[in-house]
């Protein structure tokens, strides 16, 4: 690929908004005291709150796959389950750490487009009180889910009455949640504590931030110990102020949603830019900043040298390309413009 040429891989290998670079260097300045009892921290506390509830508990982590964890570990004792799509991050990309630290098996569903339904999610509610099989405790979604798609908010308020009157908790994975709520043209909290959700990884990374996440509570019995569990979880930053001041950022003047508006709108141009290309084959509902298509497995190779993305299925040859808050028209025109010559070649 040539040098820092944007590419389709990942919105995680965009750069930062200058308004959080801006942010994190204006907190710059003399000492303030550590571990979050700073007023920073104090301060981007409040801004989640406003944007998810004046009852939620908010603790700052660094990374997503940490949010995930706690967050589960929360909700669980070493013998229940989380039953999640087969696609989630906690399944295929943290390296078993879901497992691991909490000591919870997971109980994955075959999900055509990402999304758990309610009929997926009773097929693994067997052996209840059965000592010998694992007790399903925590329902685990995705938004938006990692094939782009989109849960409507009557999808995940039926999931968490399910969940909730079989006496689990519902968790939210929301790493690209802006990309999921400009979709949806609704707030935060619509799809979130008003629709049942028990507890949020609540990320910003994705979508213009520098690093840091947030676990956020609903419901603040579920969080009476977990300062704890974060600490010994290596997740406490002494340095709070600067995830502090980049969420503050980013949730002020709306700038998660400009962001967000923009990576699903370049997404819809690469979709429409490339759906008609002979030899592309779209396989995925363009709902987020993800386009996921088949092509032929011959032009791979040379068109990740141009515009680095990755294989999603080898099987299928399907991959997938994301959009960030920092992808171009100019981006799209000419990827799309090199896909169809490639092709037209063949």
């Amino acid at each position: 690929m040539k040098e820092n040429r944007r590419g389709f891989a990942s919105d995680n290998n965009a750069g930062v908004h200058p308004a959080i670079l801006e942010a994190m260097g204006a907190v710059n300045d003399g000492h303030v005291i550590a571990y979050g009892d700073d007023p920073y921290t104090s301060k981007a506390e409040e801004s989640i709150r406003q944007h998810l509830g004046e009852d939620t508990g908010v603790f700052f982590v660094f990374i997503g796959t940490a949010a995930n964890v706690l967050g589960l570990s929360s909700l669980t004792r070493s013998y229940n389950a989380v039953i999640c799509p087969e696609t989630a991050h906690i399944n295929v990309d943290e390296c078993g750490a879901p497992e691991k630290f909490s000591g919870c098996k997971l109980l994955a569903s075959d999900t055509p487009d990402g999304k758990l339904t309610v009929e997926m999610i009773a097929s693994h509610m067997h052996g209840i009180g059965f000592e010998h099989h694992v007790q399903p405790r925590v329902v685990s979604i995705t938004q938006s889910t990692e094939l782009g798609t989109v849960y409507s908010i009557d999808e995940i308020r039926q999931i968490a009455d399910y969940a909730h009157n079989n006496g689990m908790y519902l968790h939210m994975d929301g790493a690209r949640i802006s990309n999921a709520a400009v979709a949806l043209d609704r707030n935060f909290y619509e799809m979130t504590g008003e629709a049942g959700v028990d507890v949020l990884s609540f990320g910003g990374t994705k979508n213009g931030m520098m690093y840091g996440e947030a676990v956020v509570f609903f419901n603040q019995t579920l969080c009476e110990d977990f300062k704890y569990r974060r600490k010994q979880g290596m997740q406490l930053s002494s340095k709070m102020r600067y995830i502090a001041a980049q969420f503050d950022a980013f949730l002020q003047n709306d700038l998660w949603k400009t962001n967000a508006l923009h990576a699903n709108r370049m997404a819809q141009r690469l979709y429409l830019a490339v759906k008609d290309i002979p030899g592309v084959v779209v396989t995925q509902p363009v709902e987020s900043n993800a386009v996921f298509a088949q092509i032929p497995p011959e032009i791979i190779p040379g068109l990740q040298e141009q515009y680095f993305f990755y294989v999603w299925d080898d099987d299928r040859s399907e991959v997938r390309w994301m959009c960030s808050f920092d992808t171009t028209e100019q981006d799209i025109d000419e990827f799309a413009l090199l896909l169809r010559s490639m092709l037209s070649s063949e």
